[in-house]
């Protein structure tokens, strides 16, 4: 004789129910459309999907391509060795999609929804465009991200570890720029850092949820701290200073420390905010940070 709850019972034995890992028909990750064998170890993240192909048009080959919503994907070779492309979108939601389905491509069966025994930990670097902060940071740089710090409210649904100076550095930033949000501090991968940064201008980057009002930008619609630009620029504790805008580092570096994936962000300054000057060549400026970039990580 059968249960009745026999089909409810089973359903339970797996990790991830439906509902909570969603795959598409060919069962595939539900917003990237991949597959485990569609990605690479050592993985690029773009944020403007136009840019995927500035970067696959220097690899050796392209072997798989996927074009799903703002989630463009290139996987080929560079040196020899397996590289993977991917566009993000913009802002720190697109983040948290993207770096969750990632490591459910590395850590999870997909099969029977259970979490592998031996992960993959993946190899991620951002290439990014950002603005300086400070009036001194030179126009068209290669900046590493060090530190970041999320002016964001995603990690109030996370548990972010973060070191006792780190909260406390935070919660003064919070009352120095009048914050509504305590901001939250991660850091990059020593690992990467050492392959790829090591001789870029070093940054403590600031990452916002919009691009406007967050960044102390004032156009029409009215805004609640029309001064955050400098307050953020003035911000001082123990040596420490903020250096640029962008909206994803702090974002991928919490994932890359909560799931164990190694995980750098360098920008091309292509905006001091300070001076208000933008670049006349940043086209290039981003072309050559590309080349870095992969000559270092593949090397």
């Amino acid at each position: 004789m059968h249960s009745p709850h026999a089909k409810k019972i089973k359903s339970l034995s797996v990790d991830f129910p439906e509902s909570e890992l969603i795959l598409n028909p060919d069962g595939s990750v539900y917003h990237l459309q991949l597959r485990p064998q569609d990605i690479a170890q050592n993985i690029i993240i773009v944020g403007d999907p136009g840019r995927v192909h500035q970067v696959s048009r220097y690899f050796d080959t392209v072997d798989f391509e996927m074009n799903k919503r703002e989630f463009i994907t290139h996987t080929g070779t560079f040196n020899n060795k397996r590289i993977t492309v991917i566009s993000s979108g913009i802002g720190p939601d697109n983040v948290e999609i993207l770096m969750t389905e990632l490591d459910v491509l590395a850590s999870i069966n997909l099969k029977n929804r259970k979490r592998k025994s031996r992960k993959k930990k993946l190899k991620i670097v951002r290439i990014g465009t950002s603005g300086a902060v400070q009036v001194r940071t030179r126009l068209n740089a290669h900046l590493v991200s060090i530190n970041a710090v999320g002016l964001d409210n995603l990690m109030d649904f996370y548990k972010l570890s973060q070191k006792k100076e780190q909260k406390e550095l935070c919660k003064s930033l919070k009352k120095h720029a009048n914050l509504q949000t305590t901001p939250y501090f991660t850091t990059c991968s020593p690992e990467l850092l050492q392959k790829i940064g090591h001789d870029m201008l070093e940054g403590n980057t600031i990452t916002s949820p919009g691009f406007y009002a967050p960044q102390g930008r004032v156009l029409r619609a009215p805004v609640r701290n029309a001064d955050l630009f400098e307050k953020l620029r003035s911000f001082r504790s123990q040596g420490f200073k903020l250096t640029n805008f962008e909206m994803e580092t702090a974002t991928y570096y919490a994932f890359g420390q909560m799931l164990k994936h190694e995980m750098l962000s360098v920008n091309a300054l292509i905006a001091n905010r300070a001076k208000g000057t933008f670049s006349k060549k940043p086209h290039a400026v981003i072309d050559a940070l590309i080349i870095k970039v992969l000559n270092r990580f593949l090397a």
